[in-house]
């Protein structure tokens, strides 16, 4: 069985830790890797390896560091099936979405390619008697990323090209349960020239993410995942001085006015509610329909819909939604959906049933549909992340609003409405930090920046675009005034332009 190793300075070098966990086929329930358990002294030899080269790459001309970016970015799309292969064999989505996965991955290193010019300062002459003040943006140094299952390849790729292209050498710590895409994906970057110890990755788990967030010369730390630990890592990372931005969970509502063409609602709450079998920070959990003749409507035409997934492996091309990451993920939303049924909330389509032949050992669940679902219920409150969509009916597009203001989450939410004054004025009220109109998965493209509000999202930053650039540099102002202009005689006043 394959092992899977860290890979720092340019090589793929074995764990020594006596510690290690399989690697599962979600589709089969099968172990078909083994992944060693890193220790904090595997991790400070990362980290000193990364210092190192750290020191040459922060000061490489920017045009430089970019043309191996463009290389890379050659190299990903030549090899972007097999990459996709990768992804759907450990995590179990289907080859389609694994691919568009990827695809919103590369447009961030599309994105990276273009950094020069966003790392221009900025000049102004003469702000004072023959004194010129200009501003620039400088690498940190090292910095680490901890990223999710659910996108093996595309969060990691929010983070390294921007960190990288600024002049930062990067350590990636990736999710236990699919560490192989990531390590095929470095393969690639060191085949494009990076030098050695510019993107390093080591495996692991707590011992390891505790290491990262203590360790004196890691400058900044970018997470990715729940709530709970999104909020850990920040507290102890900032306590030991490090910049941190740490995006957590999110129930993502979708308001259905009365107006709206159903037919699209529908089919944009199937694909944003059960793609990727719901495990999406993004993925629509809670539709709302205004008034009862909308929500009787919106019921009828999903029901049907949510029978019919087409459920199989990644392998099968017919596939609309492939198996959850883990047997206790699957134990963990069975659960939650009896919680549903024991709190009160109308069961429209049980997937806890579903088995397909073959494949019995494999994570699936079928699609889960709630109606009457009230915001007291436990299935309301949590995220689930699974293939569970909830409907909570509203008497009025106000009461929707504050509905959603209310929540605890506050990374995406959507309306599908004809109205564009109800729209405009959704988007100002809403307080959440991605809106969509019309669109069901509002996950802004690279060159603008990904972030919730309020417990979605701790720390000033959100992640890749321009907040990207701002989080993985520090600004550096230099005001200056040439020897041959400076009068005799010292200066006691505080220095202005007058």
């Amino acid at each position: 069985m394959t092992i899977i190793p860290n890979a720092f300075g340019g090589a793929k070098v074995q764990s020594k830790s006596t510690r290690s966990q399989p690697v599962y086929n979600p589709a089969t329930g099968e172990a078909i890797a083994t992944l060693p358990l890193s220790t904090a002294a595997e991790l400070d030899e990362v980290v000193q390896v990364a210092k190192q080269a750290a020191v040459s790459w922060g000061t490489t001309p920017p045009l430089r560091r970019v043309r191996h970016m463009f290389k890379f970015k050659e190299l990903l799309d030549r090899h972007s099936h097999d990459i996709a292969r990768a992804i759907s064999s450990e995590h179990g989505k289907t080859h389609a979405d694994a691919f568009g996965e990827l695809a919103r991955g590369i447009e961030v290193v599309d994105f990276a390619c273009g950094i020069p010019h966003l790392l221009k300062g900025e000049f102004s002459r003469n702000v004072g008697p023959d004194i010129d003040s200009w501003s620039d943006r400088q690498p940190l140094g090292v910095v680490a990323g901890i990223t999710p299952f659910n996108f093996p390849a595309m969060v990691p790729m929010w983070m390294y090209p921007i960190a990288i292209a600024a002049g930062n050498t990067f350590i990636l710590k990736p999710s236990e349960r699919d560490p192989s895409a990531p390590m095929l994906i470095w393969d690639l970057f060191h085949e494009a020239g990076f030098p050695a110890g510019v993107l390093n990755i080591v495996h692991g788990d707590k011992e390891v993410v505790d290491a990262i967030l203590d360790h004196p010369d890691i400058k900044a730390v970018s997470f990715v995942g729940s709530t709970a630990i999104a909020e850990y890592v920040y507290t102890r990372g900032t306590a030991h001085g490090k910049r941190v931005q740490a995006l957590g969970g999110a129930k993502n509502h979708m308001i259905v006015m009365p107006d709206a063409d159903m037919d699209k609602a529908v089919d944009a709450l199937m694909g944003a509610g059960y793609g990727s079998a719901g495990e999406r920070c993004m993925a629509i959990a809670v539709a709302v329909p205004i008034g009862e003749k909308t929500a009787n409507h919106l019921v009828e035409a999903l029901a049907p819909k949510v029978r019919g997934l087409k459920i199989g492996p990644s392998t099968d091309p017919d596939a609309e939604m492939g198996p959850v990451i883990t047997a206790d993920a699957k134990r963990k939303i069975s659960g939650l959906i009896d919680l549903g049924v024991k709190e009160g909330a109308e069961l429209v389509v049980d997937g806890r049933g579903f088995a397909l032949q073959g494949y019995e050992s494999g994570y699936f669940l079928g699609g889960t549909l709630f109606d009457h679902v009230t915001k007291d219920m436990t299935i309301y409150r949590q995220e689930i992340f699974g293939p569970v969509l909830s409907v909570l009916r509203a008497n009025s597009y106000d009461e929707a609003v504050d509905l959603i203001n209310k929540h605890e989450y506050g990374n995406g939410t959507a309306i599908f409405t004809r109205d564009g004054d109800a729209a405009r004025a959704f988007a100002d009220r809403i307080e959440v930090g991605m809106v969509g109109i019309n669109v069901p998965l509002p996950v802004p493209v690279a060159y603008h920046s990904f972030g919730g509000w309020k417990r979605s999202l701790f720390g000033d930053h959100s992640i890749y675009g321009p907040e990207g650039v701002r989080f993985y540099t520090r600004l550096k102002t230099i005001t200056s005034r040439w020897m041959t202009s400076i009068r005799a005689g010292a200066d006691f006043n505080f220095p202005s332009t007058k």
